[in-house]
């Protein structure tokens, strides 16, 4: 009997999987197999944050593949060789994985594909698994890529997207190939995930979608930004470890219709659009994609207090205090708090965007570093100069302080809108609050800021 591989890398998922599809049509048998990459571990991808959630995704996705009569094979070491490794065991003739775009995993795909072919075996790279539209699939006349977002969304309306695959009725898996245990997945990582972390999976992330699909979408557009509210999808983690598919989370939004899916189908398209950057300039993750000729301040104390939510700005630190608790954080607080270290502070952005990513459940190296870099002026942003008040940022989203008062119980008392302006408060109210003065005049910021830029 024909035996192929399905390798899973972000793409932990049954339904709309390309992957485990052209695995299935190539051979009568697959050995769906993931790889606990040690080269990793230099990536900082092994957080407890999202080792906790990959370790629910695998687990549900074993148990997936068991209802159908299947299995995970689940392997440690070196992805390239314990993938040839297993391709030999079961003599499959092709491997079957889907495309990246971050340098690490461009690199492994030509390790792998330069191992297999010297071995007689084929390498299937599938795309539109991890984005809507492949990067790369459009690109402006004489250009490897589109730096802006607007034409780029113009293009992408036009590319159109794949129909949506269903999950395979069965999957009948060789019995040669062990399998370490999924559950030792949870190793990887030391420390404790945040208590607040949403559960892993394919199955939690359809639910979480058919929830939000009822109750938020229609209101997203008007709401998205609404920080109490609590209304975006939250499915950016199941997104990130590929347990819900970019292509029917487009498909079903525009089969709903109404602006909420409208706003929430161009989210989608944001995605894709920093991968598709990334793609053409891997270097973007770590380099500035557009140098301003910053000469970055380096202050400890102020990024220690903006890590720890202590900075004296309420929003700001309401924003960093879910993060620690959630490994979540509202798109708004994001490009805020991004935009306070890198402009109001005029720290480096590769400090705010290394500590997101030992937190986010989401953290991907596409859309973390790009959306950064956008923030710090020095990535997409058609306008690099803008800085974020948080002050005006509170009057627009959290009018009220309620998700100020949910994440800074030292505020909790303070009524009214006065709780983004603690500092103003009569002295003896402030003096029984456990919550500092501001770390840095907001104009004073700001002045220091247009001076460096010029």
């Amino acid at each position: 009997m024909s035996t192929s591989l399905s390798v899973f890398t972000s793409d932990l998922r049954l339904s709309d999987n390309p992957v485990l599809r052209g695995a299935l049509r190539s051979a009568e048998r697959v050995v769906p197999l993931f790889v606990v990459d040690r080269g990793l571990a230099g990536t900082g991808f092994a957080v407890p944050n999202r080792v906790a959630f990959l370790a629910d995704a695998l687990a549900d996705l074993d148990a997936g593949l068991r209802e159908r009569g299947g299995r995970l094979v689940v392997r440690r070491g070196d992805a390239v060789a314990e993938i040839l490794r297993a391709a030999r065991q079961a003599d499959a003739d092709e491997v079957h994985i889907a495309g990246r775009v971050s340098g690490y995993a461009t690199r492994r795909e030509r390790r792998l594909r330069e191992a297999l072919g010297a071995d007689g075996r084929r390498l299937r790279v599938h795309g539109a698994v991890v984005t809507a539209v492949e990067p790369g699939e459009v690109t402006p006349a004489g250009k490897d890529h589109f730096a802006v977002f607007t034409p780029y969304f113009r293009a992408w309306r036009r590319a159109g997207v794949r129909k949506p695959l269903s999950a395979p009725r069965t999957v009948s898996v060789p019995s040669g190939p062990r399998s370490e245990p999924v559950a030792a997945v949870a190793s990887l990582a030391s420390g404790s995930p945040s208590p607040g972390l949403p559960e892993g999976g394919e199955t939690a992330g359809r639910r979480r979608m058919r929830s939000w699909w009822r109750s938020g979408l229609r209101s997203y557009a008007d709401r998205q930004d609404d920080l109490a509210g609590d209304a975006t999808s939250r499915l950016s983690p199941y997104l990130h470890f590929g347990c819900l598919s970019p292509v029917e989370l487009v498909h079903r939004a525009r089969e709903a219709g109404g602006a909420g899916a409208d706003a929430f189908v161009r989210q989608l398209a944001w995605r894709d659009f920093h991968h598709q950057v990334l793609a053409a300039r891997p270097d973007a993750s770590y380099a500035d994609y557009r140098p301003r000729g910053d000469r970055w301040r380096e202050d400890a104390a102020e990024v220690a207090a903006w890590k720890a939510g202590r900075t004296g700005y309420p929003l700001v630190d309401a924003g960093m205090r879910q993060l620690r608790h959630e490994g979540w954080m509202h798109n708004r607080a994001r490009l805020l708090v991004a935009s306070f270290l890198t402009k109001t502070l005029y720290q480096d952005w590769r400090i705010g965007a290394r500590y997101f990513l030992e937190l986010l459940v989401d953290g991907d190296v596409a859309n973390n570093q790009l959306n950064w870099q956008w923030a710090a002026g020095t990535g997409t942003d058609t306008r690099p100069n803008r800085v974020l008040n948080p002050l005006a940022q509170a009057r627009r989203f959290d009018p009220d302080g309620a998700y100020v008062r949910r994440w800074v119980p030292e505020l909790a008392g303070v009524t009214g809108s006065g709780v983004h302006t603690p500092w103003r408060l009569p002295e003896a109210e402030r003096d029984r609050l456990d919550y500092p003065d501001p770390i840095v005049d907001l104009q004073e910021g700001l002045a220091r800021f247009r001076h460096a830029r010029g």
